[in-house]
């Protein structure tokens, strides 16, 4: 048919455009008409084909998805409330002025929506630029906060590796006026302790200074107006070898390749206290005041992480760049290191699991008077975690809860569905998690199975032997050890009985 032909002819129109990296509106514009002729070509025939699939860099997460997930933000959270944090939400979408110049090259990976009402506006990237705004916006200048939320990136996906288009972030951070390195030191531990906490294998925590690498720069001969520019490519250097980096800075950035090399001798650089001494004493660095300050910090934060004792998994690593524009001083990433799997043939490899640094000039650029509020903080890289628990559990092939049910409300005999639901009715009032059956007379054999099958630990029992004694049998599912419990009694021994498992 006609029609059909001019549907193919309009999706080639369109793959071809996004092959060529064509501009976005233009390409917009056509996937719109191309939607326009298959709602047509659809009304024809009398019906819509669709397909049933989440967007591109999405997924569903199902119950036993959720179980694993809840696991990792319950030990995030916990953690974020142990070093005294408050919560706080923002809205999902910003202005988009609020969101643009912030993230440097990242920034054309904003979802920017259509005119609505009046106002321009952007899908939040991530959580740090919100929280400026709304500190900025309250006039706060001294605040401890987490936030937990989905964040939105028009990335190409790599879902097998955590890398979606629409994740949750979990962040914390410290904005106030206080002494050098405390606060930076703190969030470091915190990375450590939920890293830790969450089992999740060997890690480093890769640590450096935005001042460091400009001052780097600047004495290897790089253009004020490259820094920023030069910085994207060195961030790269943890998926891609030197070789590549330096033909990018030279070949696509015009960089002299002498300024490159001088480059390469820093960034190759990596350890401890022991380096830091050592480029506090280079005769081109220490003449820089940008590097010298940012040495003299790290230096100092290197002191406190000792008295942390947490070191061992500190890197200072002079090739850590973080591409965002907002950093202003010490930048650190978390990385899961390579190894193998016992129960998985390839190692798991997902990459940075966490990261962050110190943003001092953020908050003034939305403050109508630029009074600047100092902020350091962390991200959680909650999806890329998640992938690996995920895996972790297959391979061990553990069940896994998706209820917290404590006990299901079951019956002996038949026509007692009424004592069922009294009884039930009298768990939920004192705060017990219960179930029971939809059925009006379920077979008992039936309702022992679903508590194998679900995992709930306890059964009450009523039968009318049991009616007429004032009694509950109480049965432990994984013993099978039945026992009588006064009905009076029954909540407390519930409690004491599910505090065991």
């Amino acid at each position: 048919m006609a029609e059909e032909a001019a549907v193919r002819a309009q999706a080639e129109t369109v793959r071809r455009l996004k092959q060529d990296k064509a501009d976005p509106d233009e390409i917009a514009k056509e996937v719109a008409k191309l939607l326009d002729m298959k709602a047509q070509l659809g009304a024809d025939e009398g019906k819509h084909k669709f397909v049933l699939k989440t967007p591109k860099g999405t997924r569903d997460f199902g119950p036993k998805e959720m179980a694993i997930r809840e696991r990792a933000f319950k030990a995030i959270i916990s953690c974020f409330k142990r070093h005294g944090a408050e919560v706080i939400d923002t809205p999902v979408f910003e202005l988009k002025e609020t969101l643009t110049g912030k993230y440097g090259e990242d920034s054309k990976l904003i979802y920017d929506l259509k005119d609505q009402g009046g106002e321009l506006l952007s899908l939040r990237y991530d959580l740090t630029v919100p929280f400026a705004r709304y500190l900025a916006m309250n006039k706060i200048t001294n605040i401890k906060r987490y936030h937990i939320a989905k964040v939105y990136r028009r990335d190409n996906p790599a879902m097998t590796r955590g890398r979606y288009r629409e994740f949750y972030q979990c962040d914390f951070d410290i904005a106030g006026q206080f002494d050098p390195m405390i606060p930076d030191a703190e969030c470091l531990k915190i990375v450590h302790e939920i890293l830790s906490d969450l089992e999740l294998g060997d890690f480093v925590i890769k640590v450096n200074d935005r001042r460091i690498l400009d001052g780097m720069f600047a004495v290897c001969g790089v253009p004020d107006s490259k820094f920023r520019t030069i910085c994207s490519s060195v961030d790269k250097l943890d998926k891609v070898p030197w070789e590549e980096v330096r033909s990018e800075m030279v070949g696509e950035k015009g960089l002299s390749p002498e300024a490159a090399d001088r480059i390469g001798e820093y960034v190759q650089l990596h350890g401890g206290l022991d380096l830091i001494e050592r480029l506090l004493q280079d005769p081109k660095l220490s003449q820089n005041k940008q590097a010298k300050e940012g040495l003299g910090d790290m230096k100092l934060l290197f002191e406190y992480l000792t008295l942390f004792g947490i070191t061992g998994k500190i890197s200072f690593d002079l090739s850590l760049a973080r591409g965002l524009d907002y950093y202003t001083g010490v930048i650190f990433e978390a990385v899961l290191l390579q190894q193998e799997n016992e129960h998985v043939e390839e190692p798991v490899s997902v990459g940075s699991v966490a990261g962050g640094g110190r943003y001092d000039g953020l908050v003034g650029m939305f403050d109508p008077k630029g009074r600047k509020v100092p902020c350091v903080g962390v991200s959680i890289g909650i999806e890329r975690i998640f992938s690996i628990l995920e895996q972790r559990l297959e391979a061990s092939e553990e069940k896994i809860r998706t209820t917290e049910t404590q006990v299901l409300v079951a019956s002996a005999q038949k026509k007692l569905l009424e004592e069922r639901l009294k009884l039930i009715a009298e768990l939920w009032s004192a705060g017990i998690k219960a179930e029971m059956l939809y059925k009006k007379n379920p077979k008992l054999l039936n309702q022992l199975q679903y508590c194998e099958d679900t995992g709930i630990p306890l059964v009450a029992i009523v039968g009318e032997q049991e009616l007429k004694d004032g009694v509950v049998k109480l049965r432990i599912v994984a013993t099978r050890e039945e026992v009588n419990v006064r009905r009076e009694s029954l909540v407390e021994e519930i409690r004491i009985r599910t505090s065991q498992c």
